[in-house]
């Protein structure tokens, strides 16, 4: 383990929304320094101009804070570090572990041909390796890789792994527009920003020991790797957009909790003896390498979308509230009273697996002109019901207690002198109230909408039936 103050960092390419198992490595980057007292650095790595856009930049910067994954230093942008970048490459050549090659891409394809059609592998030969040549125009830099022996890697996660030199070939660091490729970027940027550990995808593996290549070349101490595995969907299948959603930004937007994601993603690939649910504090507590399986992770949404109603149910209503107004306003309530929309959710929390559910399950606390559900309208809104909601809603008028103790106490004396029980006043009084035959308990919903606007549904309702009768 390298020793003194931990350093780790998360470099998204700005080329889509930050997927599933970005964050994931987001995640375990960020855990790992925050345990450790050490620091965690975001950097973008857009050196692909013409894949990388400002939208997505954006979006990764969103999907990191609304998961509340906040950086120490950065965002670092590699399209601004080009000075760098050429500082080291410059030391590589005057050390002679770098060459300047001249060949054209018409030449290096014929190499690939005659390679291909004598069974090797299509590799540079090194023709310009050793002839000592200086930059010309479309010259690049290649790096003079050992031609024998191997390179091993101590992984944190997989153990010990070793590649053969003679299968990997002099890389470019610096093409012939003069700008740096991804591992001499990698590799000095890691260098200069102090990278103590490389926490990242198993997909990197085979990226791993041509950047130990360039360390070994500049004579730099290499940091810890760790490739954490694979995400999976349900089916064992790598995980992709027929899993479900694979953007952070989409969980944001179907109602998801921030702290609900971080806690499945956690558990994608990492555990803590049978402890399912964590706390942030916890994660940062409990967190380590060492607990990382070789094994891919299994993506379940189902399990996520419990977790979520978990976390729905334990918040704050207050927190809950302010986190449930973007979600009212995309569905035509603008500006609610925000002491009713408190009130509204805490008659829907133990109910709701997403805040997108919440905000459509609270649209008739807020709706002026509400409409009935076909078939709650028609079993419920009916004749037979009218003379009670009549004698419900005089009662009602004289009433100034609508605590939901004081409604009960309204409702046993209702149904002592009518000789019925709740049920019977209860569904026909629900959809006259929320226009649905399914809602939070008929005194709570009467509670938050409040006397006034009890009244006026119930006499809505009332020449509702009426008009039915005189039809």
């Amino acid at each position: 383990m390298t020793q003194g103050k931990i350093v780790t960092r998360f470099p998204p390419s700005p080329t889509g929304y930050l997927h599933i198992g970005g964050a994931r490595t987001a995640l375990f980057n960020w855990l790992l320094a925050k345990q450790n007292g050490g620091k965690f650095i975001l950097r973008i790595e857009d050196t692909d101009k013409a894949r990388s856009s400002e939208e997505a930049t954006q979006a990764i910067l969103e999907s990191m804070e609304w998961l509340g994954l906040d950086w120490d230093e950065g965002p670092y942008f590699q399209s601004r570090r080009t000075p760098i970048y050429d500082a080291f490459i410059d030391r590589l050549l005057s050390s002679g572990k770098a060459y300047y090659c001249q060949c054209t891409p018409e030449e290096l394809e014929k190499k690939r041909e005659v390679a291909k059609s004598r069974g090797l592998k299509p590799k540079y030969d090194g023709t310009c390796r050793e002839l000592g040549l200086g930059p010309e125009a479309g010259s690049v830099v290649r790096l003079k890789s050992p031609l024998t022996g191997k390179t091993h890697l101590k992984d944190l996660v997989k153990g010990s792994i070793s590649f053969n030199n003679d299968e990997l070939d002099d890389l470019i660091l610096k093409r012939s527009d003069g700008s740096p490729t991804y591992h001499m970027a990698v590799v000095a940027d890691d260098i200069s920003l102090g990278i103590t550990h490389v926490i990242r995808g198993d997909d990197h593996v085979n990226n791993t020991p041509r950047q130990i290549l360039i360390y070994q070349a500049l004579s730099e101490s290499l940091p810890d790797y760790a490739h954490v595995p694979l995400i999976l969907g349900p089916d064992k299948a790598r995980l992709s957009k027929r899993h479900g959603a694979t953007s952070v930004l989409a969980y944001r937007d179907m109602g998801y909790l921030p702290h609900a994601l971080i806690n499945a993603l956690s558990r994608l690939g990492w555990s803590y003896g049978d402890q399912e649910i964590f706390t942030l504090d916890e994660l940062i507590e409990k967190f380590s390498l060492e607990n990382v399986g070789k094994a891919a992770g299994v993506f379940n949404a189902e399990k996520l979308l419990d977790l979520n109603a978990h976390y729905i149910k334990e918040a704050e209503t207050l927190s809950l509230a302010k986190a449930l107004l973007p979600f009212l306003d995309r569905l035509g309530i603008k500006d609610p009273d925000p002491n009713l929309v408190a009130k509204a959710v805490d008659t829907l929390k133990i109910r709701c697996k997403t805040l997108l559910e919440m905000a459509e399950g609270a649209l008739f606390y807020f709706q002026e002109d509400m409409s009935y559900e076909q078939k709650g309208d028609q079993k419920f809104l009916k004749p037979a019901f009218l003379d009670l909601l009549e004698d419900l809603r005089r009662r009602l008028e004289q009433w100034t207690d609508f605590t939901e103790k004081g409604l009960e106490e309204l409702f046993i004396a209702f149904m002592d002198a009518k000789q019925i029980k709740l049920g019977k006043i209860a569904q026909p009084l629900r959809v006259a109230l929320t226009g649905k035959t399914a809602s939070p308990g008929i005194f709570e919903v009467m509670n938050v909408l409040g006397k006034e606007k009890v009244l006026e549904r119930i006499r809505k309702a009332i020449d509702h039936i009426q008009k039915k009768v005189n039809e």
